[in-house]
């Protein structure tokens, strides 16, 4: 047996070992694929300890990068979640839509909340809104619960400062503005077809009341009657948008910078505010002063604790997620990918496909959208340089596949289920289809991008992605 097969061999041994492990073991993501990766390493004949400094490195790397920014988003939308903030947001936007348009109103408004905020905390405000909604519009729950998932679920995927597309840049080596942009405008445009489709499918009677509905659950009831209670001292609609646009706008100055001054002679303010540490050390900054102003000293301090004990799991599975590229490309396994799978690397719908395939493996395998995406762009990773198109595309292909489909291995898809009095066959036609079409469409968008628009580097300059590809060709 030649060498590539044997490490082709390996790496699917090692994705086994991390879907066993999380699956049938129960053991945390993080921990799981750091026993993949040293099982990668020794059978790849890194070598102990070489592996080990493979995995301490990869870990440090990510750490480095990706360690306060995720950090500082976690401490954000927490805080932007207690204060009222994200309430505030939410119910000003859903006013502001035709009554025509309600469903579109609930799910950008999911949108926009899910920026900053995890999926679960943005279902959990805004269920009592989409309660009310479907009261409107006088139709089933499916109809809100599917919209709420095509939104919130959309820009978790693909938008920054969530830790999966911010970790997507480095990952790559692209800059985390372009991220950004692709992220607000693919979002806008999935979150619109995806609302339509899905409005069309229910339609045509794929609802079922009698099967779909927990007849014996009263959540939605006690939520109604929750979305009725007006909450006095809260923040205006403008300072509730401060800790979401700060960051962005921050991101978008460095991205801009570059492209009209180049990596070396940009302003030394564009480089600063453009980087995404000082970009979420903004926004938490801002968010804490919303905090401050209407939750006081105190639930601050409780509010912040709170939320950096989901940030230290999510920490680790990132972390693990660097540890876990940088065994894979101490093997060099994506050149001996494309050369054994006879992968033309000249096409770029045969690459996209593949990333989303990997992404859709292990989402509905194991449920974790963080890990699903994480991994699927650490292999694809690899290949990257090989491949005639922008990595951003790669990058929402592996996302897509990560995000496809939820079911009832995902806490997501309880959540929503619960909270929105459903049966397990209605979170499977409500949840887990929301999430299926957001992912189809944002592969598709992918796809069209890559064929029309391939490669901008001349446009935004962007060095990492350079100086790999240039090593890669020598």
């Amino acid at each position: 047996m030649d060498v590539g097969t044997l490490l082709i061999i390996n790496l699917v041994i090692s994705i086994a070992i991390i879907l066993f492990l999380i699956m049938v073991l129960k053991i945390n993501p993080s921990i799981a694929m750091i026993v993949a990766c040293l099982y990668m390493g020794i059978a790849s004949k890194l070598g102990v300890m070489g592996t080990i400094t493979q995995i301490s490195d990869g870990f440090g790397s990510m750490m480095s990068s990706m360690g306060l920014p995720i950090g500082f988003g976690v401490i954000l939308g927490q805080l932007l979640s207690d204060s009222g903030g994200a309430s505030v947001i939410a119910e000003t936007l859903v006013r502001k839509f035709p009554a025509k348009k309600a469903l579109y109103a609930i799910a950008f408004t999911g949108f926009v909340l899910s920026i900053p905020v995890y999926f679960d905390v943005t279902f959990v405000i805004l269920i009592p809104i989409g309660i009310a909604i479907t009261r409107q519009i006088n139709k089933p729950m499916a109809y809100t619960t599917g919209a709420l998932t095509i939104g919130a679920t959309t820009a978790h995927c693909i938008v920054p400062p969530t830790p999966n597309p911010l970790a997507a840049p480095d990952i790559f080596g692209f800059d985390l503005g372009i991220m950004l942009i692709f992220g607000l405008i693919f979002g806008i445009i999935t979150v619109t077809v995806s609302v339509f489709l899905y409005t069309k499918i229910h339609d045509r009677h794929f609802w079922n009341e009698e099967k779909d509905v927990n007849h014996s659950s009263n959540v939605v009831k006690e939520l109604e009657e929750q979305g009725k209670v007006v909450k006095e001292n809260r923040p205006s609609f403008f300072i509730s948008l401060l800790p979401i646009i700060v960051p962005i706008i921050c991101i978008l100055c460095g991205t801009v910078g570059t492209a009209i001054f180049g990596e070396e002679n940009q302003p030394i303010i564009s480089q600063f505010l453009g980087n995404k540490l000082t970009a979420l050390l903004l926004g938490a900054l801002a968010s804490y002063l919303l905090g401050y102003t209407y939750i006081g000293k105190k639930n601050i301090e409780e509010s912040a604790g709170e939320a950096l004990k989901d940030a230290g799991v999510v920490l680790l599975i990132t972390g693990a997620g660097g540890s876990f590229g940088a065994v894979i490309k101490a093997t060099d396994i994506g050149t001996i990918l494309v050369d054994k799978l006879g992968l033309d690397t000249s096409s770029a719908i045969v690459v996209l496909l593949l990333a989303f395939f990997i992404g859709f493996i292990f989402r509905v395998a194991q449920g974790s959208g963080t890990v699903a995406g994480l991994t699927s762009m650490t292999i694809m990773a690899t290949l990257a340089p090989t491949v005639g198109i922008h990595p951003v595309y790669i990058a929402m292909a592996c996302l897509a596949g990560g995000n496809s489909v939820g079911h009832v291995n995902a806490s997501g898809f309880w959540v929503a289920t619960n909270l929105s009095g459903l049966t397990v066959t209605g979170g499977l036609k409500t949840y887990t289809l929301g999430s299926f079409i957001s992912a189809i469409c944002i592969f598709i968008l992918a796809i069209i991008g890559a064929l029309v628009f391939p490669v901008f580097s001349s446009v935004f300059k962007i060095p990492v992605l350079s100086n790999r590809i240039k090593s890669n060709k020598q």
